[in-house]
């Protein structure tokens, strides 16, 4: 399965949970940069699904969930026969890897970890039990993801910098095991992805979930317009002159638009000869073009369930040969099976 030095592909993973459906800040700021990157690596996407369960009273939702993100990407540009995309449930030896990482891991390093730090400082202010609500599924998260990683001899994690911390644990538990057992586990390289201006919601925050301020990315043509038109912007008379980049509205605009129409449209603005209203209408526009054809691939995939299975399964098919290679080393290593 290796490829010689001089020709090796770098490897690059991505995973995501599946956890509601993505809006235009995640196809911007996440979905496009990581189906760029798969262009000029051995890309592999897999599902969290397993993630996910930390909270497991929002189980029932994961299987509806998993179809949904699967249906997203794919409707996205994603292209299975180039990337390596897969359930992380479909692959076994995940979970053999998360078990003999455990147990070289140190409990202090799980102690730092940000999601499990949160939890504590937000149960001591409570006054409660510092450990109250904590799972082992949150506390041993960080290595779950390790073994994410570290299975597939990963070269490069590219992360925003929220995220940074998973990867450089996931760095210190293979340095700590190739230390205890030999040099068998690839320590990968932590890229943090360039940080892209964030993209605003409808009232002007960074569109997020939590803030319930986002614009769906597989809405329908009259909901992108009940949407748009909440879109919060300034007071300016009609024939004011405005500044493009006073609110997120026309960002949002030239990510969809022709170049040409972002160059005129920004003028008009300037000018005062094209008010907001007039800037949300040119914007309906522009995301309808592009996101109809989209919206109409995700629906389609939706009612094809087994055409999903059979792709991911397809993915974890072609996964598994790596993370099969891998825990031979390891076995070998740690002394056990044959």
């Amino acid at each position: 399965m290796s490829i010689p030095n001089a020709q090796r592909v770098r490897t690059v993973l991505t995973g995501v949970k599946p956890t509601g459906k993505p809006h235009l800040g995640n196809y911007l700021g996440a979905m496009l940069p990581a189906l760029e990157l798969a262009r000029s690596h051995r890309a592999l996407l897999f599902i969290a699904d397993y993630h996910a369960l930390t909270d497991l009273e929002e189980a029932r939702t994961v299987r509806a969930e998993t179809y949904e993100v699967a249906a997203a990407w794919l409707a996205a540009g994603l292209d299975p026969e180039n990337v390596t995309f897969y359930r992380q449930s479909d692959i076994p030896e995940v979970f053999e890897l998360f078990w003999l990482l455990s147990c070289a891991t140190p409990k202090g390093m799980m102690n730092r970890a940000h999601a499990y730090k949160a939890m504590v400082e937000a149960n001591i202010q409570l006054k409660r039990d510092p450990d109250y609500g904590v799972g082992m599924g949150l506390f041993a998260y960080p290595v779950l993801m390790a073994s994410d990683i570290l299975l597939f001899d990963v070269d490069v994690v590219p992360v925003g910098r929220d995220q940074s911390q998973h990867v450089e644990m996931a760095r210190d538990i293979a340095q700590r095991f190739n230390n205890e057992v030999g040099d068998v586990l690839k320590v990968p390289e932590l890229v943090l992805a360039a940080e892209p201006e964030p993209v605003l919601g409808l009232d002007g925050r960074k569109m997020s979930k939590s803030y319930d301020n986002t614009i769906p990315l597989f809405a329908s043509r009259d909901e992108l317009w009940r949407l748009l038109r909440r879109y919060k912007t300034d007071s300016s008379a009609a024939d004011a002159p405005k500044d493009p980049d006073a609110n997120g509205l026309f960002r949002i605009y030239a990510a969809f638009a022709a170049p040409a129409d972002v160059v005129a449209t920004r003028a008009a603005l300037a000018a005062g000869a094209l008010t907001w209203g007039g800037l949300k209408e040119r914007t309906l526009e522009a995301l309808d073009a592009v996101l109809a054809p989209l919206r109409q691939r995700y629906q389609a995939l939706l009612e094809d369930k087994p055409q999903i299975d059979r792709i991911l399964a397809d993915g974890a098919r072609r996964a598994r040969p790596f993370a099969e290679a891998t825990m031979r080393r390891v076995r070998r290593a740690v002394g056990v099976g044959v």
